[in-house]
């Protein structure tokens, strides 16, 4: 199987990061080169938990940063470790609430050698279960608008633009210029304008909707009009890459 590499942004996930490590497939450990866990500024005990689940899971990789710097700052972290202390051909973002699945990862990676993807996203409105599985109605209303949008700026028929589940092939990982994108959770969205802007293949596959009780630290407003602005800078070329100077 393609090798692996993850990374975790963490933020206070004391209380659930334990259980999305277990989660990982038992299976899918050999392929894995290492799960890097971003620490990104916790106030809990999330740096313990980490070291006590690297004594069953060796792998497991701590990487504690104060302060908070935000969700795009820990995954480029994230995505920096992953390329340059690892071989490994694929590396997935993994949240540490546990709404995104690990028990796809293998399935993702595989798809993505099949068919020569480069970003590939989990998308929970691809099986219409969305709803079903706790997404508030409001979000869900205005995901639908947004990815409306989304498909009309970005040439695509994608169903889910704002999930963080989120595979790169390791020529994505070292193409797309991680650095200059945002701090915010508009960071997936300018990964996928950067992408498209490089001729990089994006595609989604789906994956079941999770709403518990894990604390969101998203502003909707905000977020949203964070988007809008991502798609106007594509539409005025501003993630196209930067052209070679002439000799």
């Amino acid at each position: 199987m393609t090798s692996v590499a993850i990374f975790i942004p963490s933020y206070n996930a004391a209380k659930t990061l334990p259980s999305v490590v277990e989660r990982i497939p038992e299976e899918l450990w050999p392929a894995i080169a290492a799960v890097f866990v971003i620490n990104d500024g916790s106030q809990d005990d999330t740096d313990s938990v980490v070291e006590s689940l690297a004594e069953r899971f060796p792998k497991l990789r701590l990487v504690s940063r104060q302060p908070n710097r935000g969700y795009g700052a820990a995954v480029r972290e994230g995505l920096r470790r992953c390329v340059e202390e690892t071989d490994a051909e694929t590396v997935t973002c993994l949240h540490a609430d546990g709404q995104y699945p690990p028990e796809s990862i293998a399935a993702f990676v595989a798809h993505m050698a099949a068919n020569g993807v480069d970003v590939l996203q989990g998308s929970r409105h691809k099986a219409g279960t969305a709803l079903e599985g706790g997404m508030p109605k409001y979000k869900w209303l205005a995901g639908k608008v947004l990815t409306w949008l989304e498909n009309k700026t970005f040439g695509l028929q994608m169903t889910d633009y704002h999930s963080g589940f989120m595979l790169y092939s390791r020529r994505a990982a070292t193409q797309i210029p991680f650095e200059e994108l945002s701090h915010y959770f508009d960071f997936d969205l300018e990964v996928i304008a950067s992408a498209r802007s490089r001729g990089l293949v994006v595609d989604e596959l789906g994956i079941p909707t999770r709403y518990a009780d894990e604390e969101s630290h998203l502003n909707p407003i905000w977020y949203g009009l964070r988007c809008l602005r991502v798609m106007l800078r594509y539409r005025l070329g501003r993630y196209r890459p930067a052209l070679a100077p002439s000799s």
